[in-house]
């Protein structure tokens, strides 16, 4: 008979818990210690949740991550750093204007693929492509509303409509409103958006500065009023044209503003650009602006401009 403390004899120690007692008998015939997960466990702890895409944005400005709700609650300012994000025309529309006074203008008028433009793709499949993705026929959006009751021509370029460019049909939208404002005895208000004129249209968009100023000039002599808000961004022949000659002119809070663009510009000079160059508040410094009017208190600052500029019919 072999020895108690042979080789071949196996002894059976109880299992035991992190605390030193003995495991049920359940307990060890799941295979070990109650608290190690099987394989199968481990797969559903670690499995990932599947979460719907759009539910949170990254400020540009600090970084800060926000909540997408959030976000559209403080009408797309940043609640950390006060950031203005680009808002699309029909959002500000329905932001800005009197719940069901949006009444649409000239939505019908369409660009013409005048030269036959090829880039990376024909000019004429790319304005086919935008309108689908964006449900307009062209970057500016026209007609009538109503800001705290009064009534107002409004025009608004859209950023997401190829960046806001301005051809030939906004330029005679631009038009359109100034003579709608002057028919309708109404101020003509103006926000843009805009990375300058449109270079698939060449010097037929080029054409439209000059188209606009003396359409917002016609306004002015025949008494009318008019504001123009430049958003970010407002650059190139729209900062160089109409959004330039109105009688106010404001810009919400940290707009790029300017014609060149600031990297443009210091590659030419050959110089570092101060700080905050072609901002909003750079330009208010300089006298280019009128004012700075953050987008919560937008409707209540031109109300009151309205009522100010209300004996230019009279």
């Amino acid at each position: 008979m072999p020895e108690a403390n042979s080789p071949t004899q196996k002894t059976h120690e109880p299992l035991q818990n992190k605390g030193g007692s003995p495991l049920s008998a359940e307990d060890q015939n799941k295979g070990g210690s109650h608290n190690e997960p099987t394989e199968g466990k481990k797969r559903r702890l670690f499995k990932k949740k599947d979460m719907p895409g759009g539910l949170w944005l990254k400020c540009e400005s600090c970084n800060d991550t926000i909540f997408r709700k959030e976000l559209e609650e403080k009408m797309m300012v940043c609640p950390a750093c006060g950031f203005h994000f680009t808002l699309a025309g029909k959002q500000r529309i329905e932001m800005l204007l009197d719940p069901g006074s949006w009444d649409e203008h000239f939505a019908e008028l369409t660009s013409l693929d005048r030269l036959e433009f090829v880039d990376k793709e024909p000019y004429s499949e790319k304005i086919a492509k935008t309108v689908a993705r964006t449900g307009q026929n062209e970057a500016l959006l026209c007609g009538l509303g109503s800001i705290e009751g009064q009534r107002v021509a409004l025009a608004i370029l859209d950023f997401k409509f190829m960046g806001g460019s301005m051809g030939e049909v906004v330029g005679e939208k631009i038009a359109l409103a100034a003579e709608l404002a002057m028919t309708k005895r109404l101020p003509l208000l103006i926000f843009t958006s805009s990375g300058g004129a449109r270079m698939h249209e060449g010097m037929l968009s080029l054409m439209q500065m000059a188209k606009t100023c003396a359409a917002l000039h016609k306004l002015n002599q025949q008494g009318g009023f008019s504001i123009c808000v430049m958003t970010n961004p407002t650059t190139g022949g729209v900062t160089a044209s109409f959004a330039s000659v109105c009688d106010i002119t404001l810009a919400e809070p940290g707009a790029l503003i300017g014609f060149a663009g600031p990297r443009v510009i210091a590659t030419t000079l050959k110089q570092e650009l101060p700080p905050g160059f072609q901002r909003a508040e750079f330009l208010m410094q300089r006298g280019q602006i009128d004012a700075i009017v953050a987008r919560p208190t937008m409707r209540r600052t031109l109300r009151s401009l309205f009522d100010f500029g209300r004996a230019a019919w009279e």
